[in-house]
């Protein structure tokens, strides 16, 4: 993947969705209070709570410096140190609302968050997708219902069932149980739809 102010020949990944990429988002350094100027902080990413990797942050005037190493595929580890603008925005009931303006050349969108590969670059300049634009017809309405299970406080998956919650009027339970077992004939017949387009239809002896 292409380097700060490399153009756009990292976009061989249009498959990759925003998830699939680590990410900073500067409304929440704004609003833990990180974006004071002469302010330096490390920020970091964890798995099952052990660090698997962190960026050192300078806060400046309109800006924020982003210092950290990366490699690819274990080659060597590179420096990099460059600047990331901060744009600003007045509410219109009071305040200002922090931007980050993307730093890939070429770019310059105003976004909340960036997503790191070899540099910070915002979701547009990588192809990224939201993981529901992935989503064929029947993941989508699984997940509908899924939601619902939740809800109810049952375990995610089609075969997951449980009794009415403590507390639920019976009116609500069967009004979610109903849209439940919408989404559920939705996801089954979406399912068979996608086998047959991807697959085709089956012949037996």
């Amino acid at each position: 993947m292409g380097g700060i102010g490399s153009g756009r020949h990292w976009h061989w990944d249009a498959k990759s969705t925003v998830a699939d990429y680590r990410s900073i988002d500067v409304r929440r350094w704004a609003r833990e209070g990180l974006l004071t100027p002469g302010r330096r902080f490390s920020w970091q990413w964890s798995i099952d709570d052990e660090k698997v990797a962190s960026i050192t942050v300078q806060a400046e005037h309109g800006q924020v410096r982003l210092i950290y190493r990366s490699r690819d595929h274990g080659d060597e580890w590179e420096s990099h140190d460059y600047p990331v603008r901060l744009l600003s925005q007045q509410c219109h009931y009071g305040g200002h609302r922090e931007w980050f303006a993307c730093p890939a050349r070429g770019c310059g969108r105003r976004v909340a968050k960036l997503y790191g590969g070899r540099i910070f670059a915002c979701r547009h300049c990588y192809l990224l997708a939201y993981p529901s634009q992935r989503e064929a017809g029947f993941q989508r309405a699984q997940r509908r219902a899924d939601k619902i299970r939740e809800r109810l406080g049952w375990e995610p998956g089609c075969d997951n069932w449980g009794e009415k919650p403590k507390g639920m009027h019976w009116r609500t339970y069967h009004k979610l149980i109903g849209e439940l077992q919408a989404w559920e004939r939705q996801s089954e017949l979406g399912l068979a739809a996608f086998a047959l387009e991807k697959f085709g239809g089956l012949e037996y002896l």
